[in-house]
């Protein structure tokens, strides 16, 4: 990859999980990842710093509680969403140029790491996510 190109490095790998507080323990304790936040519903670890303010994570997610909760078809996949890293200065060229492709697209600001986030489906409906680091986002 060229270093002209948008997509910098892998941001994060999230997963559904049926049961969080084992899933935690074994990601923390086992496999020995760093536990960057914990919620109610989901568990973020540090892999590393990663590309521009954001940090690379693994990230678990309880569904199972749900009342919307669909297992996933394991045939098809067991993945909630991928995220890349961007930088901020291309948020609103990838922006425009997915909208402009027909890509649906959802936002979201997560403002405890004061990340920018846009969302989508691949072909197949596994989400992909586009974050940069917004030191605006949480003021």
């Amino acid at each position: 990859m060229t270093d002209d190109r948008p997509v910098k490095e892998l941001g994060e790998l999230a997963l559904r999980v049926e049961n969080l507080d084992e899933m935690t323990e074994f990601y923390r304790d086992v496999v020995g990842l760093e536990v960057l936040r914990r919620f109610d519903d989901c568990t973020f670890f540090r892999l590393r710093e990663g590309y521009g303010g954001h940090t690379q994570i693994v990230a678990l997610f309880d569904r199972a509680g749900g009342d919307e909760y669909v297992p996933p078809d394991p045939a098809r996949t067991t993945v909630d969403h991928f995220a890349f890293t961007i930088d901020l200065a291309d948020f609103e060229t990838e922006r425009d140029r997915l909208e402009s492709l027909g890509i649906e697209l959802d936002f979201a600001t997560h403002e405890w790491v004061s990340w920018r986030s846009l969302y989508f489906s691949d072909p197949e409906e596994n989400r992909v996510e586009f974050v940069c680091y917004d030191e605006s986002v949480g003021e």
